[in-house]
């Protein structure tokens, strides 16, 4: 299993947050999981990957050719693509994952994670989407998304696929044992 991980470029400012995303990276290789990830060396990006490298497990980093050229790309992973647009970037990860979680982060994590979350809505594939809800960092969003579908504009259904959780074992399990809701709009 490959799972993809969007989080931030930042570590944050409270530490349990690189504290989280060390023991996910860990509990991944220790599930003999793969990293599909944006390919940065910086913020809690860095330490998933490093985490899950340690652990002996392969690591699968996609980035922009911009961000490479700043030196943000991590040296020592298993395979680094490079490509030309954070378009590109999104693309490649989701056809190489066959999962999508959502670590802390910001605007990035949250156009990541909702890009993969619609595409399944849209049936374009029918892989689990998750937060990781450390430390409730995710409640409000959590909050708003059901108040989207109390407002009509999102079907219980799809709001309900999302998976959340708040330790990694019982977020691998859950990702598991997924199953997709029928497509939004059938063929």
């Amino acid at each position: 299993m490959k799972i993809a991980v969007f989080c931030g470029s930042s570590r944050g400012i409270d530490e349990r947050f690189a504290d989280a995303a060390e023991v996910f990276g860990q509990y991944m290789a220790s599930q003999d999981i793969d990293l599909v990830f944006g390919g940065g060396k910086v913020g809690l990006m860095g330490v998933v990957a490093d985490a899950v490298l340690a652990g002996g497990r392969e690591v699968y980093g996609v980035i922009p050719e911009s961000l490479r050229d700043r030196e943000l790309a991590h040296q020592g992973l298993t395979r680094l693509d490079v490509v030309a647009s954070m378009h590109e970037r999104k693309a490649l990860m989701a056809d190489m994952a066959d999962a999508f979680v959502a670590l802390p982060g910001g605007p990035g994590t949250m156009d990541e994670i909702f890009e993969a979350w619609t595409w399944g809505q849209l049936g374009y594939h029918n892989k689990p989407c998750a937060f990781y809800n450390v430390n409730g960092y995710y409640d409000e969003l959590l909050a708003f998304i059901s108040k989207m579908s109390g407002a009509g504009f999102l079907k219980p259904e799809y709001a309900d696929m999302l998976i959340v959780e708040q330790q990694p074992q019982a977020l691998v399990s859950a990702l598991k044992n997924y199953r997709p809701p029928a497509c939004k709009w059938p063929v």
